[in-house]
C-alpha cells in the first residue's frame, strides 16, 4: 500500500543527538498522489496533530509537547490526496522515524574536559595517539545506555574494544572556537554483565594538526582533549560515568597520526587498556557552551574500492592503482614481515617509472620563498606478527587513485588492499545519461570529484589543501544541489562561515577559519573580502532556498549578508582605484557604486591568462568583476528580502541594484554595447548577471562568439564564469556554439580530461598534459559546473524563475552535437522528476514524471507550450530543421 517516505527532520534521516527543540518534519508523497489534500502527524510521546487541511509536506514544524535534553519520539505521518474522479484517498501511515535529542544544556554535563600530560611535545605532524580509559561495573544491563562525545583533535570511542558508531574523522570540522559537534552513540549493545572498559583514541585531527596550504599547526590550540558522558538508564534512575581526573592515558600504536602527513602506526606498541605505562589524564579547560548536536550527516566510508591492478616495480615497490581517485585511505591486511615498517605513499598519478609521484601536490614554502612543502599523505605500519593485523589509518585522510607500496617483500594481491571512500554521506538526488559515452564519463567524473571533496565541509581538493573555499562553493553549489541532497551539510558550512565573519563584515576566503592570526603566512590576510569569494554569503543559501524552500537557511544568514552587503558599500564608496584616478582625477557620481578596490582574485586561471600572483592581484583593478558581483549578490538579496517579507528592504536592495547595474554599464559598455575589457569571463558575466540593457545583448552575445572563435574555438574562462559559460551561450541564440565547446577535445577543455584518462575534474585545464606531466591537483570539482547544462538544456528539466522547491519545472530539451538521446532525474522534496527524450525516425519523443504538487512547462521546438501536472506524459513532435506549425495536432500527452 502506498504510503509517505524519505521521512526527515531538519533534511536529516538519521536525527540522533540533535540539539533542535522545534524540528521540522518532512516527507515525499506517497507515490500515485496527484494533490495531497491533508495529513496528519502522530508521535509516540503523544503528539497528535489531528488532520491538517493542507498540501504542506517539507519542514512541516514539531507540534508537540516541548523537547529537552535526552528526549525521543518515534513520528509517522498519513496523507489524503484527490484522485484521478475528485474522490479523496488515505494513505497508509509511514514507517516511524525516531527522533532524539542530545544535551542541551551545559548544566547536563557532568564529564570535564580531559587530556594527556605531555611534556615534550612532538613538531606539529608528527604527534602521537594516545588512549584515555576507564572501567565500570555493570550488574545488570541497562535499558538505554548512550554516549555523548567530544574532542579537541580526532576522536574514535571504543566499549570493551568495540567501536561506537560508523562515523569517521569526529567529531567533525567546524570553527572550533564558536562551534563543537557532539556526536551520541547508542552504546547498549556494546555493554556486558560485570566489568566494562570504555577507552578513546585521540589524535591531533583538525584543533592542532598541520592543515592547509600552508601546514599551518596548533590552530585552535595546542592540546588535544576529550569530552566524554555515559548515560546508563534503569529502572532505579541514570547512571553517568564522564571524563574526568581519574581516567588513565596510555600510549598507543599510532605514533603519529595528521591530517596532512599522514598516519604512522606501531603495532608492537599495542597495549590493551589499562596495560603498560599509566597515568591518570589532566584535566583542560573547554567549553561547554559551544557544543552542538549534529545539523549534516555524518562523514562515513560509503564504499570500498577493489583495486584494478597492482603492479610491482623494479624497485620492489608495488603500485596499486585503484582506478579511482577518491578521498579516504586503504584498508591494508597483508603487512609483512614484523619489525620491518611497510610505507604507503598516496598520490594522483604516476612518473615516467610507474611509480607514485607528488610533485603536482606540493605547496609553495611562504615562509622560504623558491621553496616548496612536502605533500604528505604518507602513511607507514610495522606489524608485531600478530594473526588478524588490520591496518586502516582512520586519523587521516588522502586525495589519491595510486598508492605506492614499499618496503613490503611479499606479493600484494588485488584482495589484500582495499580504497576506501570517505565522505559526508549525503543523498544522491540526480541523475544524467545521453546517447554519447564520453559526456556520460564527464558527468561521472564531476559526480566522483563532488564526492571526493565533501568530506564535512566543502572543499577544494581533497589532498593538498582540504580547505572550505567561498569560492569554490559558491560556483558549485548549484550543480551540487541537484545531484545530492546538500541542505543540512550546507547549513553546517555556513553557520562557520557567519561565525568566521569579520568584524568589518568582510567574508573570509575559507570556512572553517581560527582567523589570520593562525598562520605565519602573512598573504592569507590581505586576499580576504574578495567578489566572488565573499558573495557565497548570498548566493549560496539562496541556491539552498531555491532547491529545498528552505526559507530559515536565508533567514539565519541575513545579517550576515547585509554585514557583507555593507563592506562591498562602504569599499566602493570611500575608495577608488589608483589607476581611475590617474586616468581621471574627478570622479563621476556613479562612481561611488563602483567596486574597484581592496584585494580580487578576478577571473582567476583564465587559460590564456597570467601565471596566478597574488601579490600582483594585491594591485589590480578587477572592479570589472566586482562591480558585477556587486549587482548580482544586491539583486540576489532583494529577492531574498521579499520571500522573507522584508519589503522597505526589497525595494531599497532593488534601487540599489539598479545603480550598480547603471554605474558597470556607464564604466564598462562602450558606446557601441560591447564590453570595454575584452575578455570571455566579463562578456560571460554581463549576459549571466543581466549587467547590460536589451537592446545591447546581441552585441554583447556577438563579442563572446568572436572571442571564442578567436581562440580557435576553445573556452577562456577562469575560474568564476566558467559554470555560466554555456548557457549564456545557449540562452542568448548560440546554442550550436555551446555545443561546439562542451565537445571540444583539444585543450583548453572539458573533454580532453575525459580522454586522458581522468577520474575526477582537474584545476588546471592542462592537469595532465600532452607528455604526461602532471600539473597541480587532479581533483577540483568546480569547472564541474558545466554538468549543470547537461541536466537543464541538453535533457532539459530546469526550475521556474521565481520557484522554490521545485514546484514549478520547465522542461525543455535542447539537443545538439549529434547527441540521440538524454536523460535525467531529480529526487526533490516533492519527489522524483525524470525526462528524458529520443530522436529516432525524424520525431523527438519525450516523457516526463511529475511529482505531486508540482506543475510542468512542457516546451517542444515549433510548439506552444503545454502545461501539465503531476503524472506520466509523453510527447513526440517532428523534428528537424524546422517543425511546419500545421503538425501541430502531432504532439500528444498521455497522462
Amino acid at each position: 500500500m502506498n504510503r509517505p517516505t524519505r521521512l526527515k527532520a531538519e533534511h536529516l534521516s538519521e536525527a540522533f543527538g540533535i540539539t533542535i527543540t522545534r524540528p521540522r518534519l518532512s516527507w515525499t508523497q506517497p507515490e500515485g498522489t496527484l494533490r495531497q489534500t491533508a495529513y496528519r502527524i502522530t508521535a509516540s510521546n503523544g503528539w497528535d496533530s489531528g488532520r491538517v487541511e493542507s498540501a504542506g509536506h517539507s519542514l512541516v514544524p514539531y507540534g508537540g509537547p516541548a523537547l529537552d535534553s535526552r528526549d525521543r519520539f518515534d513520528w509517522k505521518v498519513r496523507t489524503w490526496d484527490l484522485g484521478p474522479d475528485g474522490s479523496e484517498r488515505a494513505s497508509a501511515w509511514s514507517v516511524p522515524m525516531p527522533v532524539e535529542l542530545g544535551l542541551l544544556h551545559p548544566a547536563d554535563w557532568t564529564a570535564r574536559w580531559i587530556g594527556p600530560r605531555e611534556t615534550a611535545l612532538p613538531a606539529a605532524g608528527a604527534r602521537p595517539g594516545h588512549a584515555l580509559s576507564t572501567t565500570f561495573d555493570l550488574a545488570v544491563l541497562p535499558h538505554s545506555a548512550r554516549a555523548y562525545a567530544t574532542a579537541h583533535g580526532i576522536y574514535e570511542l571504543f566499549i570493551n574494544g568495540n567501536r561506537a558508531g560508523d562515523q569517521e574523522l569526529t567529531p567533525g570540522s567546524t570553527s572550533y572556537h564558536t562551534t563543537l559537534q557532539v556526536q551520541a552513540f547508542d552504546v547498549g549493545p556494546l555493554l556486558r554483565p560485570g566489568r566494562n572498559t570504555v577507552t578513546a583514541v585521540l589524535t591531533d585531527g583538525w584543533y592542532r594538526g598541520t592543515f592547509g596550504y600552508t601546514r599551518d599547526a596548533d590552530r585552535y590550540g595546542t592540546a588535544t582533549a576529550l569530552l566524554a558522558q555515559i548515560e546508563l538508564t534503569t529502572p532505579e534512575g541514570r547512571t553517568v560515568i564522564g571524563t574526568d581526573g581519574t581516567w588513565l592515558v596510555t600510549a598507543t600504536e599510532i605514533a603519529s597520526a595528521d591530517l596532512m602527513a599522514g598516519q604512522h602506526v606501531d603495532f608492537r606498541s599495542r597495549r590493551l587498556p589499562g596495560s603498560g605505562d599509566r597515568e591518570r589524564a589532566v584535566l583542560r579547560a573547554g567549553s561547554f557552551t559551544t557544543l552542538t548536536g549534529p545539523v549534516a550527516p555524518p562523514t562515513r566510508v560509503v564504499a570500498d574500492i577493489t583495486p584494478v591492478s597492482v603492479t610491482r616495480l623494479a624497485t620492489g615497490h608495488q603500485v596499486v592503482d585503484l582506478g579511482q581517485n577518491i578521498n579516504g585511505w586503504v584498508r591494508l591486511t597483508r603487512l609483512g614481515a614484523p619489525g620491518r615498517p611497510v610505507t604507503l605513499v598516496y598520490g594522483e598519478a604516476l612518473d615516467g617509472r610507474g611509480d607514485v609521484t607528488q610533485e603536482n601536490l606540493r605547496p609553495h614554502d611562504f615562509r622560504n620563498p623558491g621553496r616548496f612543502l612536502s605533500a604528505g599523505q604518507v602513511d607507514s605500519v610495522v606489524s608485531s606478527g600478530a594473526p588478524g593485523e588490520v591496518f586502516e589509518p582512520r586519523h587521516t585522510t588522502h586525495g589519491f587513485r595510486y598508492v605506492s607500496v614499499r618496503g613490503l617483500s611479499e606479493p600484494l594481491g588485488t584482495g589484500d588492499i582495499t580504497g576506501r571512500m570517505v565522505q559526508t554521506d549525503l543523498e544522491r538526488a540526480g541523475t544524467f545519461s545521453c546517447s554519447d559515452p564520453r559526456l556520460n564519463k564527464l558527468h561521472e567524473i564531476v559526480d566522483w570529484s563532488f564526492r571526493g571533496n565533501a568530506c564535512e565541509v566543502p572543499t577544494d581538493c581533497p589532498q593538498r589543501e582540504k580547505a572550505g573555499w567561498t569560492g569554490d562553493w559558491q560556483v558549485f553549489v548549484p550543480t551540487a544541489a541537484y545531484l545530492y541532497d546538500v541542505a543540512g551539510f550546507t547549513r553546517k558550512w555556513l553557520n562557520d562561515v557567519r561565525a568566521d565573519q569579520w568584524d568589518n563584515g568582510v567574508i573570509v576566503n575559507i570556512s572553517p577559519s581560527p582567523g589570520p592570526e593562525a598562520t605565519a603566512a602573512d598573504h592569507m590576510a590581505f586576499v580576504n573580502g574578495s567578489a566572488g569569494w565573499g558573495d557565497a554569503i548570498v548566493l549560496v543559501p539562496w541556491e539552498i532556498y531555491r532547491a529545498t524552500g528552505d526559507t530559515d537557511i536565508l533567514e539565519q544568514n541575513w545579517e550576515a549578508m547585509n554585514r557583507w552587503l555593507g563592506f562591498i558599500r562602504s569599499t566602493a564608496t570611500d575608495g577608488r582605484h589608483p589607476a581611475r584616478i590617474a586616468a581621471r582625477p574627478t570622479p563621476e557620481p556613479y562612481e561611488q557604486y563602483l567596486w574597484d578596490t581592496g584585494f580580487h582574485w578576478g577571473e582567476w586561471l583564465e587559460p590564456d591568462g597570467p601565471e596566478p600572483d597574488l601579490f600582483a592581484a594585491r594591485t589590480a583593478d578587477h572592479g570589472i568583476v566586482a562591480t558585477a558581483f556587486y549587482r548580482h549578490s544586491t539583486r540576489i538579496m532583494a529577492g531574498i528580502a521579499a520571500v522573507l517579507g522584508r519589503d522597505t528592504e526589497a525595494r531599497a536592495l532593488d534601487e540599489l541594484s539598479a545603480k550598480v547595474r547603471d554605474a558597470w554599464e556607464r564604466e564598462y559598455l562602450t558606446a557601441a554595447g560591447q564590453v570595454s575589457d575584452a575578455s570571455q569571463a566579463n562578456c560571460v558575466r554581463a549576459l549571466a548577471f543581466d549587467l547590460v540593457p536589451e537592446r545591447h545583448r546581441p552585441a554583447v552575445a556577438a563579442q563572446l562568439v568572436s572571442l571564442i572563435r578567436g581562440a580557435g574555438t576553445h573556452l577562456g574562462t577562469g575560474f568564476l564564469a566558467t559554470g555560466d559559460l554555456l548557457p549564456v551561450l545557449a540562452d542568448n541564440g548560440h546554442l550550436d556554439l555551446a555545443y561546439e565547446l562542451l565537445m571540444q577535445d583539444t585543450e583548453p577543455s572539458w573533454l580532453v580530461m575525459v580522454d586522458r584518462g581522468a577520474t575526477t575534474m582537474w584545476e588546471a585545464w592542462d592537469g595532465i598534459g600532452r607528455d604526461g606531466t602532471v600539473r597541480q591537483s587532479l581533483n577540483h570539482y568546480s569547472k564541474g559546473a558545466v554538468v549543470s547544462f547537461l541536466h537543464r538544456y541538453t535533457a532539459g528539466l530546469r526550475q521556474a524563475p521565481g520557484s522554490a522547491a521545485y514546484e514549478e519545472i520547465i522542461i525543455e530539451p535542447r539537443p545538439g552535437a549529434g547527441l540521440t538521446s538524454a536523460s535525467t532525474s531529480h529526487r526533490g522534496p516533492r519527489g522524483l522528476i525524470e525526462t528524458g527524450w529520443r530522436i529516432d525516425d525524424g520525431a523527438l519523443s519525450v516523457h516526463v514524471l511529475v511529482p505531486p504538487g508540482t506543475t510542468a512547462e512542457v516546451r517542444l521546438p515549433g510548439r506552444p507550450a503545454a502545461v501539465v501536472g503531476p503524472g506520466t506524459h509523453t510527447f513526440s513532435v517532428p523534428y528537424g530543421p524546422a517543425v511546419p506549425a500545421s503538425l501541430s495536432h502531432l504532439i500528444r500527452s498521455a497522462p
